[in-house]
């Protein structure tokens, strides 16, 4: 088994130093291993421009720096061979973070035949089984994975050990309007909010609704009791019985026969809406003081 110390590549072998063990025919494969793996010079390495990583957490960084300097890089990066030395394909953040360490080498495992969509897929797996990416990086990473390079999601679920149901939900969160990708990704809103905001179908109204779910720092179930608000349908206006109907018709009558004037009676709710003209309304005033007086 190889390890990977402050010394660089050691052979973690406890019948290296002189004990005695069967003899085993060395194969092809394995020269062809012994050759790709080496120590190489930090800067003879550069990093992938094609990277679909651009941030890396300053802290988290220093953390694994420091480790480095106890321990040494204990996986190798892996980097394909370049004009002017070495590009990375997997491992940029152990790279930075030996530089900061103050190595002047790292463990790295060379391989000519890896193109371009290879080395992506590669970085892209790499950076998708780390915890710290936030749930647009991942988004984006499986985006580019299912749609750019063709994987499966069957195929991209086994290899990163999530289910489909999950890598189809978080890369529906692209479908987001702009300015609620902006607050996940800088992190005012969670991977919940974006699920809750994709049950809003109108485009407008989920900016809206991201916009102040941010500002308010509402929780996922207020932001989704809020889109259930909005998502209520309207009461239907009912329309009226036909006994209060002929009512209200009797009720206008009555009105027209005893002012004499412009009436109409309609159907309410809560009893019947009556509408008078001026001269009627002040004659009905006056039945109706009258009939007080009696």
């Amino acid at each position: 088994m190889t390890a990977f110390g402050r010394r660089g590549l050691q052979v973690d072998d406890p019948l290296a130093a002189g004990g005695e063990h069967p003899a085993r025919p060395r194969s092809p494969a394995d020269a062809t291993t012994d050759s790709r793996l080496r120590d190489i010079p930090l800067e003879q390495i550069r990093a992938n421009p094609g990277q679909p990583r651009k941030r890396f957490d300053d802290a988290a960084l220093l953390a694994l720096a420091d480790s480095i300097r106890e321990r040494g890089v204990l996986q190798p990066v892996i980097v394909k061979p370049a004009e002017d030395g070495y590009e990375l394909v997997a491992g940029e953040r152990r790279w930075r973070a030996a530089q900061l360490a103050g190595e002047s080498t790292i463990p790295a495992l060379v391989d000519a035949m890896v193109d371009q969509a290879d080395a992506l897929e590669l970085a892209l797996i790499e950076n998708l089984v780390r915890e710290d990416l936030s749930a647009i990086e991942q988004a984006r990473a499986l985006a580019t994975l299912l749609e750019d390079l063709r994987l499966t999601g069957g195929v991209l679920a086994k290899r990163l050990g999530r289910s489909r149901t999950d890598i189809v939900n978080t890369v529906r969160l692209l479908d987001l309007p702009d300015e609620a990708i902006e607050l996940i990704d800088a992190g005012e809103l969670t991977k919940g909010h974006g699920k809750a905001l994709l049950t809003e179908p109108d485009h407008h109204r989920r900016r809206q609704l991201a916009r102040v779910a941010a500002e308010r720092h509402w929780s996922v179930r207020q932001l989704e009791a809020e889109i259930n608000r909005l998502m209520k349908p309207a009461p239907r206006h009912r329309e009226p019985e036909p006994d209060h109907c002929a009512a209200a018709t009797r009720l206008q009558d009555a009105l027209v026969t005893a002012t004499g004037c412009e009436a109409r009676a309609m159907p309410h709710p809560r009893g019947f809406q009556i509408i008078l003209d001026q001269a009627g309304a002040m004659t009905l005033l006056c039945l109706l003081d009258a009939e007080t007086e009696t």
